[in-house]
């Protein structure tokens, strides 16, 4: 009977803490809602927040976070952070929304994707690919720093990418389309590579063949994989432009964002492996060492 408490102690303990998260971030976002119907009457250039963007951007990432605690593809804390990042870069721009959205979606994939391989290649994998706090704001702290830059600039809202009419806003948004392809490459390279090549990596600093996992190593077919882990995500940006601005045939084309995607992605990857190899340890542990001797 102790433990059954115990159980149901806990349960209540988590029910009333989601409770708490989930009212704190309405009021926040209600704050943001607040602060930008303010700022719109005192600076008309900015465009408010509506009524059904709120709405969208508090009840879409609460349904996509309880979905990924439901598939373990988040932790508590991880699904916190996700709230946050979420939140505010749906309520800036839709196009940043759905760019996380697919990068999400796909690395949770691509994570779960031969998990009995990649436990015997990494004894450290973990089942499920939990994301914790400290995961999902190292991938979506600079994209939603820059979702706020942009908000600061533009207002909420989706633009074309055009520098002869909106020059600094452009910048911004290639700027986080850039963050979170670099970060759908690496994780694409580093979940696919591994699985699928059929040739030992090589460190990227050397072209010397090394252990798989080793820092700094890369495949043929994880950098074809990084480039087409940043070309989806450019790709889920242009078509969202497709659907939501309407101004698109008196702007600059914007296909070229889906090859930028690809290419942030690819030479993403490539910096994160360059970084490892000269930056980051890689080696066997003391005591599997004195055993081998």
């Amino acid at each position: 009977m102790t433990d059954l408490d115990d159980n149901i102690c806990e349960r209540y303990v988590k029910m009333i803490t989601n409770i708490v998260i989930l009212s704190l971030i309405i009021c926040i976002s209600l704050a943001f809602w607040i602060m930008s119907m303010t700022a719109s009457t005192y600076y008309g250039n900015l465009r408010p927040i509506s009524p059904w963007r709120w709405l969208f951007s508090v009840v879409v990432p609460v349904l996509i976070v309880s979905n990924g605690i439901k598939k373990k593809s988040l932790d508590h804390s991880g699904a916190l952070g996700g709230l946050v990042v979420g939140f505010i870069l749906t309520i800036a721009n839709y196009s940043f929304f759905t760019s996380l959205l697919m990068f999400f979606l796909s690395s949770s994939k691509l994570t779960k994707w031969k998990g009995e391989t990649k436990k015997r290649l990494d004894s450290e994998y973990k089942e499920g690919g939990q994301r914790n706090w400290v995961q999902v704001f190292c991938n979506g702290a600079v994209p939603t720093e820059l979702a706020l830059l942009f908000m600061i600039e533009n207002g909420p809202g989706e633009i074309p990418i055009d520098f002869s009419k909106q020059y600094t806003a452009s910048w911004m948004c290639l700027s986080l389309l850039a963050a979170l392809a670099c970060s759908a490459g690496d994780t694409w390279a580093s979940e696919v590579g591994p699985v699928l090549s059929k040739s030992p990596p090589r460190l990227i600093t050397t072209w010397k063949k090394v252990p798989v996992g080793t820092n700094g190593g890369v495949t043929m077919v994880g950098l074809a994989s990084s480039l087409l882990g940043g070309t989806f995500v450019g790709l889920a940006y242009f078509l969202t432009q497709l659907i939501f601005v309407n101004d698109l045939d008196l702007s600059a084309p914007q296909w070229p964002i889906i090859a930028f995607g690809g290419i942030a992605g690819l030479l993403g990857s490539i910096v994160d492996s360059y970084l490892g190899a000269t930056m980051q340890f890689s080696g066997k542990s003391l005591s599997g060492f004195l055993k081998k001797w």
